[in-house]
């Protein structure tokens, strides 16, 4: 369908109609200034841009144009345009297939690295390091740094944040749980972090080493400071979910006022904001991966898979002399080197298949 563009030219030719056929690429903001004193409108007023420069906005339907695109919503136009170096090495292919998964990692480790680190921070001080509008910037920055770190894959950080785009922006339901598991599993690593970093501060607080508590059970409970745990008087609510959203979709409409490359200092506020108004009663729960990930990080739920693993490990090696990974080359783990994966399909290492070749 063509449409008519008109667009002001630098000079005295006026101004200039033209038609085009309406296409993405021609959905576009200027950002030609005229020189022109008469009958132009300021650099400040519409249909001037937050630049100066002469917005178009068009659409095929008549109705206002909208751009809502980048962080939060999906991947940065700018992702693949750079060649990568040496992309015919094997890590490098391997690295374009899930570089979108990597980012959302990190863009959830370094959220919750500053979130679960201003908490603890804040909490096993006893508040002689920092106070609730502390945890408040903690927070906002996290979401602001995770954000620009992986903008790469829309900056998502958040399965809700998502699930949202799946529904209203068209995100391919296929990468919702890919995303959302790269998500958990990056507040899972950052909260392993921030408790390592501060293992003898919760034996201190919590008063020795190996005590672990959760709020409601003791006054020095430290389980708080990787989980969210509302208060016991909190109904149902979900005033954080929806201002979150809301406003993320604010900042990205173009037809809006819109924040473009300011998104990530707009959701630092949002953030903030959230957490100085509604935090307390909520525990910030706003991000499953900011709690559910950290929460795996619990001894009950992840311990026995590594305690069964390392006890079966233990038996096979010592004692063990039956079929097992344990008892082929390398420990089994053959199976995950490049170039070794099939070297031995077929190969018996019985004592009696040896012996026989031997003699021979």
């Amino acid at each position: 369908m063509a449409g008519l563009g008109i667009e002001k030219m630098d000079g005295d030719d006026g101004m200039k109609i033209h038609h085009t056929e309406l296409t993405p690429s021609t959905i576009r903001h200027g950002h030609n200034r005229s020189d022109s004193s008469a009958g132009t409108p300021t650099p400040t007023s519409p249909p001037y841009g937050e630049h100066g420069g002469l917005m178009h906005r068009v659409s095929t339907d008549g109705s206002p144009a909208y751009a809502e695109h980048g962080p939060t919503i999906d991947r940065s136009p700018t992702a693949d345009l750079k060649k990568a170096s040496n992309a015919g090495l094997r890590w490098p292919r391997i690295r374009r297939m899930i570089r979108a998964p990597l980012s959302e990692f990190m863009g959830t480790f370094i959220l919750i690295m500053f979130g679960d680190g201003v908490v603890a921070q804040v909490v096993l001080s006893n508040g002689t390091k920092g106070n609730y509008q502390s945890v408040s910037w903690g927070w906002g920055i996290g979401v602001m740094l995770g954000v620009y770190a992986s903008g790469i894959s829309g900056a998502h950080i958040n399965p809700a944040v998502t699930f949202a785009n799946c529904i209203f922006r068209k995100f391919p339901w296929k990468n919702f749980p890919i995303y959302a598991a790269a998500q958990v599993l990056g507040a899972f690593c950052a909260s392993g972090v921030v408790y390592a970093n501060y293992k003898s501060a919760i034996d201190t607080f919590e008063g020795g080493p190996g005590l672990r508590t959760v709020p409601g059970y003791s006054p020095n409970a430290s389980a708080g400071i990787f989980c969210t745990y509302p208060a016991a008087f909190m109904t149902k609510t979900m005033t954080g979910y929806a201002q979150l959203m809301f406003m993320i979709y604010a900042l990205k409409d173009d037809a809006n006022i819109g924040a473009g490359p300011l998104t990530p200092l707009g959701l630092f506020f949002i953030i903030f904001g959230i957490g100085a108004c509604f935090g307390w009663e909520t525990g910030y729960a706003i991000n499953l991966a900011r709690d559910f990930g950290p929460r795996l990080m619990s001894v009950p739920m992840i311990a026995p898979f590594f305690g069964c693993t390392f006890g079966g490990f233990l038996y096979d090696v010592l004692l063990f002399t039956g079929e097992s990974p344990i008892n082929t080359p390398y420990f089994g783990l053959y199976r995950f080197i490049p170039g070794m994966r099939h070297a031995y399909d077929g190969v018996s290492f019985k004592l009696e298949d040896l012996q026989e070749e031997s003699a021979v």
